[in-house]
């Protein structure tokens, strides 16, 4: 039986939690709280947590700037990150639990080694496919690019996780007149839920916060993305905080809700794709 923590320990315990949380949430709630102050007293040298509280950053921020069209912008693309991305890496992720075909191992090392390279290397050569393409300068190219970022490392995820569940099942679903895709489409994902929640939350943050691509592909105001955008409001002079502290709050707000429709799922998803590889 394990011994129970002195009164002391426990203190220290959650004294040690309590101080980790305040850390981490200080910096979030000071710029909730700067989001609402006039523009004048968010460089106010007085430290006041609250001062002269307002919606204006909100109203300017909403009417004044291009914000909306950027988050419009930066939902479709990782919206869409979100959908190609989970279907790929589900089918490749499928495709290398359950099939021996020819460079099946390579295939698996080439996804690892991709993941070893830094986003300053591939951007030159993503950016010479996308120009011979045409694609310069479009969604599209942030959504293509994306992927190529978040496939791999989702499909060796999946791959984990497709190894958990029982191939008699797929066996079963063959022996009831299932070709592999169906047995795939409506056997195999309703039961990998979990390891599909994971792949969608990690594909929508890969794209929703990212902002080296979107720097290189995109050129017009139009087509800024969130992550590009607020670059805006920081030029090297003049820096405007009373736009991109109510900018930095609402942004949160997409990631929040996906993270709240799929946190049920990830610690199951997560655990169950580490558990083989």
């Amino acid at each position: 039986m394990a011994s129970r923590r002195s009164v002391p320990q426990s203190l220290l315990l959650h004294g040690t939690l309590l101080l980790a949380t305040l850390i981490a949430l200080l910096p979030v709630l000071w710029v909730l709280a700067s989001s609402f102050k006039p523009a004048s007293r968010i460089l106010s040298s007085e430290i006041r947590f609250v001062d002269q509280p307002t919606l204006d950053n909100y109203t300017r921020l909403l009417t004044e700037t291009d914000f909306p069209r950027w988050l419009l912008n930066s939902v479709i693309v990782a919206v869409f990150t979100m959908v190609f991305g989970v279907f790929m890496s589900a089918s490749a992720g499928y495709a290398m639990s359950r099939f021996n075909f020819p460079g099946r191992r390579g295939l698996m090392w080439t996804f690892l080694v991709t993941q070893m390279f830094p986003v300053a290397i591939l951007i030159v050569p993503i950016y010479t496919i996308m120009s011979a393409l045409g694609l310069i300068n479009t969604l599209t190219s942030l959504v293509i690019a994306y992927c190529t970022v978040a496939v791999p490392f989702c499909a060796w995820m999946l791959k984990g996780y497709f190894d958990t569940i029982p191939r008699d099942l797929d066996e079963a679903a063959a022996l009831d007149g299932l070709g592999p895709f169906a047995t795939f489409w409506r056997v195999i994902l309703p039961l990998a839920r979990p390891g599909l929640a994971v792949t969608m939350f990690y594909t929508f943050l890969t794209a929703w916060g990212e902002v080296a691509y979107a720097t290189a592909f995109l050129q017009t105001d139009n087509k800024f993305t969130l992550g590009y955008g607020l670059q805006t409001f920081v030029p090297q002079f003049n820096k405007q905080w009373e736009y991109l502290t109510p900018a930095a709050i609402l942004i949160t707000i997409p990631a929040a809700l996906v993270f709240l429709f799929a946190q049920r799922h990830l610690v199951g998803g997560l655990a169950a794709g580490a558990t083989k590889g």
